[in-house]
């Protein structure tokens, strides 16, 4: 795509692929690293300097009192560059499975296909060889019913 398309996306080749958004969201990552050790840095000079400053008349703990809101804020900050920094790496491996997982799907669907299929139409039972051994099974199997009204001590029970 050319820059001068009224349709173009400056991320788009970027998000189609899952190998350049991980590249891309490592380069963020690594400049957010950086401006988070600036911030530590920063974060350490302004505690000493604030704790430091003492006007006339400050008993010893009230300069330490007024730096507390700027540490607090600057730890703030420093939290939520670190939390990018997480999310950027976790987006990243979340994009790589999706591609994983697309890629995958049209196999899954196959063999859920095949299953509902085997699950619809069951395999037939292959055909006994002696018919005559079928009823001498099928006759042990429960109760065996009497051949006739005489023989009724000769009946099979289970």
């Amino acid at each position: 795509m050319d820059s001068n398309d009224p349709n173009y996306a400056p991320l788009c080749d970027v998000a189609q692929s899952p190998e350049a958004t991980a590249h891309y969201l490592a380069d963020i990552q690594r400049a957010l690293l950086e401006i988070g050790k600036n911030l530590e840095t920063l974060a350490v000079e302004t505690r000493l300097y604030c704790r430091g400053t003492h006007v006339d008349g400050d008993r010893w703990y009230h300069a330490r009192l007024r730096a507390l809101p700027v540490e607090k804020a600057l730890k703030e900050v420093l939290r939520h560059v670190n939390g990018l920094t997480k999310g950027l790496e976790k987006s990243a491996y979340l994009r790589n499975s999706f591609a994983d997982e697309v890629k995958n799907l049209p196999g899954k669907r196959r063999e859920k296909e095949l299953e509902r299929q085997r699950k619809k139409n069951p395999p037939l039972q292959a055909a006994p060889e002696n018919p005559t051994r079928q009823g001498e099974q099928s006759r042990n199997v429960g109760y065996g019913g009497p051949t006739s009204i005489y023989n009724l001590d000769r009946r099979e029970s289970a």
